[in-house]
């Protein structure tokens, strides 16, 4: 690993507002120290040169929601562990614990220029556990890790109604779907308030003290970042009403949500924009394989920016290959989405949107070195990623560059 890199001669795209027609970009133990028409070339050897002619060079490419890792390819049930689906409401389970760094679809993000994802539980169960945000190169996760946790997993509509159905026990409505989650975050809402007056009556002491003793509750535990505003809530939502009963709940509880999926949003894209919620959009390059996802477009994500939405675009990966996001976002251009718009859904707004953007997102003095060199615009079919750098290390070079 060389302690610095410097890029030259590329046209520089930094997803902060700022374009260089022919810029450079230096980066020093995993971050960058400087974007500029004009970078001295440092005399020390440790610097690695990469001369950038003719290529775009843009921030590394952002999931917002896949389950790369979690639901390994070709793996059948041996490689997949995304669902912990025999229990409605899972709340402790960590998504840490289960991604397998050895699947194929972080080399093939790698290949892509996608240098970070936010991957996790899938959404058989009404609360499927906690997402983690992560880098795409390593082979121990818990060196790639950037925030975690990241998000709580909820899910409404067909997902939870259809496995417990098969199981003969509840969730088998929408009604219950939302009731067994209400349940869940009255009965955090009671913890967390538990645990506070033990806080304040007890400042100093620990939770074991013999004279007043607290019992923290592991199911329980996991929710207080939610509660405190620390992440959002997932949710897996597609139908307009589940939607809006998402909305309805987190409004109760005073959460902070992303929607994902989002698959109607274009219907009620004024709404969305009244309530302030960002999306995450997709997967749509797939079937429409399920009732409440046949009004599923590729401009979706272009009717809910120009009403006013924060949108990031994502693959949901392994529903749609991990290595079409830039495709994914290119096809919702052409759909209606503003070409700096699609750019922006794959880098700055996922970045935003997962709350990692003091690290990641755009090429700014201070962020991680997460960089990818394309040939062109990367929304485009013919264009090929010619380098990727994770953290100031190049992860990938194409042998012709």
């Amino acid at each position: 690993m060389c302690k610095k890199l410097l890029i030259t001669n590329g046209r520089i795209l930094t997803m902060a507002g700022k374009v260089l027609p022919k810029g450079c970009v230096l980066t020093e133990n995993g971050r960058i120290t400087a974007v500029a028409d004009q970078i001295e070339i440092p005399e020390d050897k440790d610097t690695e040169i990469i001369d950038a002619s003719g290529c775009l060079v843009m921030p590394g490419l952002i999931e917002a929601h896949c389950h790369v890792g979690i639901t390994e390819e070709k793996k059948g049930m041996e490689g997949d562990d995304c669902n912990e689906n025999v229990s409605p409401v899972t709340p402790w389970l960590r998504a840490l614990d289960a991604i397998n760094t050895m699947d194929a679809a972080f080399d093939d993000a790698v290949r892509a220029g996608i240098t970070s994802i936010m991957a996790g539980p899938g959404s058989s169960n009404v609360v499927g556990g906690q997402f983690v945000f992560l880098k795409t190169k390593g082979r121990r996760i818990d060196d790639l890790i950037v925030k975690e946790p990241a998000a709580m997993k909820i899910a409404f509509g067909e997902n939870p109604k259809v496995n417990f159905m098969d199981q003969q026990k509840s969730p088998v409505t929408r009604m219950a779907i939302a009731g067994l989650l209400r349940e869940e975050l009255f009965k955090a809402r009671e913890y967390q308030k538990k645990k506070q007056a033990w806080q304040k009556k007890n400042q100093g002491k620990s939770q074991s003290s013999p004279d007043s003793p607290f019992e923290p509750d592991f199911r329980m535990e996991p929710w207080l970042p939610v509660l405190e505003g620390k992440i959002p809530l997932k949710a897996h939502v597609h139908r307009a009403d589940d939607i809006f009963t998402a909305i309805r709940i987190a409004k109760e509880f005073g959460l902070s949500m992303t929607l994902d999926h989002c698959s109607e949003g274009h219907l009620i894209a004024e709404e969305l924009a009244k309530e302030g919620f960002p999306a995450i959009v997709g997967p749509d390059l797939s079937s429409r394989s399920k009732i409440e996802v046949q009004n599923m477009a590729f401009k979706t994500a272009a009717v809910l920016h120009q009403a006013g939405v924060l949108v990031a675009i994502t693959t949901d990966h392994p529903v749609t290959l991990i290595q079409s996001l830039p495709l994914c976002a290119g096809l919702a251009v052409k759909s209606g989405l503003p070409m700096e718009e699609g750019l922006r859904a794959i880098t700055c707004n996922p970045a935003r949107i997962c709350r990692v953007y003091d690290r990641v997102g755009s090429l700014e003095p201070g962020k991680d070195a997460d960089i990818a060199i394309f040939t062109g615009n990367p929304m485009e079919t013919f264009t090929k990623t010619m380098c990727t750098i994770i953290n100031g290390t190049i992860a990938y070079r194409d042998e012709n560059f």
